[in-house]
């Protein structure tokens, strides 16, 4: 059984019925993502795109990376932003070494070929797999690194379990390497609630993905008309939470796992989690998994942060 498969089974065997996230991002999710990103109402990606073309060389001058370095980003998506970044770093007479990772072939064929025609002069060496297998093998040499995790994908972890995760991050690097992640701070929750439930209905079809992806690669057969979604954002501990409801009583049955699955009407699935941070909880996030906090470059705006840190 595949850990996808294993996964479903645990998610919808249990009593509050949950689906992971990170299985939202096979090709054709990764395609609707960068939809999502285009959106107006999803400020995240220009409140972050604004950092990286107006802060890329303090960025850099807060670190004491000389030459060249390598540049390794988990998660490239279509590598739009982290362009911005490696221009300003070629621009300063620096020869950075990007290696995009990525689950997704597709996104790393698009970010590949979208540098290769914008920045001929970047060295750029792809990966699709598990992050801290190529990590290992890329910070296992002499040569320095800044590890990239932007776009605020550390929202979809819920405590401890980003915590673990940037610990995992952290024991993966060198020491002397650095790591730059991107994370959304909290905000009027009426913008925050329109970045995740938006009018055009791409949120919506983004989610309902997942369900189509057990359709294809498990053989569900669950009925994309019986299920609607919907977000929840709550302003005290910065979490938006997004779920799939059933709008029918109904049973699926996933050939692949050799079971029938029960919904009542009105019954929801989670499917993500958003979580938003003050800069004091990114700091002690960092620090907690063994980093040593450097500075914070937010927008003008304070809607969003890329925030700097170096293993000691």
């Amino acid at each position: 059984m595949s850990q996808f498969a294993q996964d479903v089974l645990e998610g919808l065997s249990a009593t509050k019925k949950r689906l992971s996230s990170k299985y939202f991002y096979d090709d054709e999710g990764s395609r609707i993502f960068q939809e999502i990103m285009a959106m107006p109402e999803y400020y995240l990606t220009d409140r972050e795109m604004e950092i990286l073309q107006s802060r890329s060389l303090e960025i850099l001058q807060a670190t004491d990376l000389e030459e060249s370095f390598n540049v390794i980003e988990l998660g490239a998506g279509d590598g739009t932003k982290t362009e911005q970044l490696l221009k300003t770093f070629l621009e300063a007479g620096h020869r950075p070494i990007y290696h995009p990772v990525d689950i997704s072939q597709e996104a790393v064929d698009i970010v590949r070929d979208r540098l290769s025609r914008n920045l001929p002069a970047l060295e750029v060496r792809p990966a699709v797999g598990d992050y801290f297998h190529i990590m290992q093998e890329v910070t296992a040499h002499e040569t320095p690194s800044l590890v990239l995790f932007l776009g605020s994908n550390i929202g979809n972890y819920i405590p401890p379990k980003n915590t673990d995760l940037i610990s995992l991050i952290a024991i993966n690097m060198s020491k002397g390497d650095y790591f730059l992640i991107g994370v959304d701070l909290k905000k009027d929750p009426t913008l925050i609630q329109g970045a995740y439930d938006d009018p055009h209905g791409i949120t919506a079809r983004f989610n309902l993905n997942l369900l189509e992806r057990i359709n294809r690669e498990l053989g569900g057969d669950f009925d994309l008309e019986a299920w609607e979604f919907i977000c929840r954002y709550n302003s005290e501990n910065g979490e938006v939470r997004s779920y799939l409801k059933s709008t029918r009583q109904q049973e699926v049955f996933i050939r692949a796992l050799d079971r029938k699955f029960a919904f009542a009407e009105g019954e929801e699935v989670w499917t993500e989690l958003s979580k938003k941070y003050d800069l004091e909880g990114i700091e002690a996030l960092g620090e907690e998994s063994g980093l040593t906090f450097v500075q914070h470059f937010t927008d003008q705006r304070h809607h969003f942060t890329d925030s700097l840190f170096k293993k000691s």
